[in-house]
């Protein structure tokens, strides 16, 4: 990829999985294998940054650690659904090698309870209970960037 092409791919909107670190550049890295092809995140991130949720055809480019765009993703479904309600198709297409949904529970828990995401969501007393609402989004990898 030359810098002209990056730089056009910026423009685009972007895709942040995790907070920048070694948890992004593991999910990134999951993307571009293939492993990872969705992704759940709180629908109190979307209303609090006024985001609209994700749509079917939308695209985005996808960022590493760096700052660099490493791949254009395509949402293809999207679903809001009560955290209880996640099912293990969807804990296994997150391509981290969960194997039962208490697995993919407790790691987003771990996530979405830590002090990064309390920040983030300025909400230091914010918990997820079996009825916080999740938005699960399925992409396909449209481009590789790198």
């Amino acid at each position: 990829m030359d810098e002209a092409n990056g730089a056009g791919y910026l423009s685009m909107p972007t895709a942040e999985f995790g907070f920048p670190g070694p948890v992004r550049d593991r999910l990134v890295g999951a993307i571009l294998d293939g492993r990872k092809v969705c992704t759940a995140s709180l629908l109190i991130e979307y209303e609090k940054d006024l985001e609209p949720l994700p749509v079917p055809g939308n695209r985005a480019v996808v960022i590493d650690s760096r700052r660099l765009p490493v791949a254009m993703i395509e949402t293809t479904t999207v679903l809001v659904v009560p955290l209880c309600h996640v099912d293990m198709a969807h804990a296994r297409d997150e391509g981290e090698g969960f194997t039962t949904i208490g697995e993919w529970r407790a790691a987003h828990e771990a996530f979405w309870h830590s002090q990064q995401m309390l920040a983030a969501l300025c909400n230091p007393s914010f918990r997820v209970t079996d009825t916080t609402l999740v938005v699960l989004e399925r992409f396909r990898v449209v481009t590789r960037l790198v």
